[in-house]
């Protein structure tokens, strides 16, 4: 497996990490504990170094598995985890990133990891309520602690990234971006990640499965799965993104790789601080992902797949209104 320094934090991990998120919270499909932690094991054996979960996933339960499946590889293993929700019986209720509660979030995800460090300690969401300053600090007094090691942001602007990185240096953020979902290159993102020296780990690299091909609008998603509610997988707009699907089989019928290699690559070919973290409940499906490190786009590939892509127009956002709002901030 290829490795990746992800900025100048010098965290270095694999070129491909894994999400964790699905095999247990949001997606209509979910694996037992037993066969979550078989399966990140597999992916430790494969070379997989970099695991990302987050107290809310379960909640709680996505953490523990994690825990479980890497104590054997503590040593080898990078663990990113975040704070920036209240959770009140079982669910998400709100935002809240008041230092003190920082504080008590990272005792708590220490212990159902079972750890004494934590690698990465993202902010999930920026809350509009506290000062990033005052998240920043928080963060860089648990670093002096020895209970973090790096601080990163999810789906921060680019101005909340350089108020924060003022404070405590910003080691990575986590922004959702692929060929579906290309934010990052003009919201300011890619350009403060290389200004500051920030990696850029990129969730939903497969577009929550719809990259893979395997999605189409005549697929059901259940009522318990978290794309329900998406407008980019209503019928309408499945059909109508279609499109970019087709150009990825084709890419892929010409490098004899599949649709995900192609999307992969692509990521992993536009900087080299970008490392993608897809998830998947599958053993073959991870193994097809990982295989994307060694797909070699060439310059005109590159060239193929963005004179393409610009005739694509994108049909729908990619979250509801609520949820949107909580990006960018």
């Amino acid at each position: 497996m290829q490795k990746r320094v992800l900025g100048k934090s010098g965290l270095e991990v694999s070129a491909l990490g894994f999400g964790c998120m699905g095999l247990n919270f949001s997606y209509s499909h979910s694996l037992s504990r037993q066969d979550s932690v078989a399966l990140i094991r597999a992916a430790v054996e494969r070379g997989v170094t970099f695991f990302d979960t987050a107290e809310v996933y379960g909640p709680f339960t996505n953490e523990q598995i994690v825990g479980e499946a890497l104590a054997p590889v503590r040593d080898r293993a990078v663990i990113a985890t975040k704070f920036g929700f209240n959770i009140e019986d079982g669910k998400m209720a709100g935002l809240n990133s008041h230092p003190e509660h920082i504080r008590e979030v990272c005792d708590a995800s220490l212990k159902r990891l079972g750890v004494e460090f934590i690698d990465l300690f993202y902010q999930h969401r920026v809350d509009p309520n506290v000062p990033i300053e005052d998240v920043a600090g928080a963060v860089k007094d648990l670093i002096a602690k020895g209970k973090v090691r790096h601080f990163g942001l999810s789906e921060p602007g680019a101005q909340t990234v350089r108020s924060a990185h003022a404070v405590q240096p910003v080691a990575v953020l986590q922004n959702e971006y692929s060929l579906w979902t290309r934010g990052p290159e003009t919201n300011g993102i890619l350009a403060a990640c290389e200004e500051l020296g920030i990696g850029l780990v990129a969730y939903s690299p497969l577009g929550k499965g719809f990259l893979t091909g395997a999605i189409s609008k005549d697929t059901e998603i259940g009522d318990n799965d978290f794309r329900k509610i998406l407008p980019r997988f209503t019928p309408e707009a499945l059909e109508k993104n279609q499109a970019l699907v087709d150009l990825l089989k084709r890419i892929a019928r010409e490098k004899s790789a599949t649709p995900a290699q192609i999307a992969l690559a692509w990521l992993l070919a536009q900087k080299p601080w970008i490392v993608p973290i897809p998830g998947t409940t599958k053993l073959h499906r991870l193994e097809e992902n990982l295989g994307a490190v060694d797909v070699a786009l060439t310059a005109a590939d590159l060239t193929e797949i963005e004179d393409a892509a610009a005739t694509i127009e994108i049909e729908g956002e990619r979250y509801p209104e609520q949820l949107m709002a909580t990006t960018g901030r």
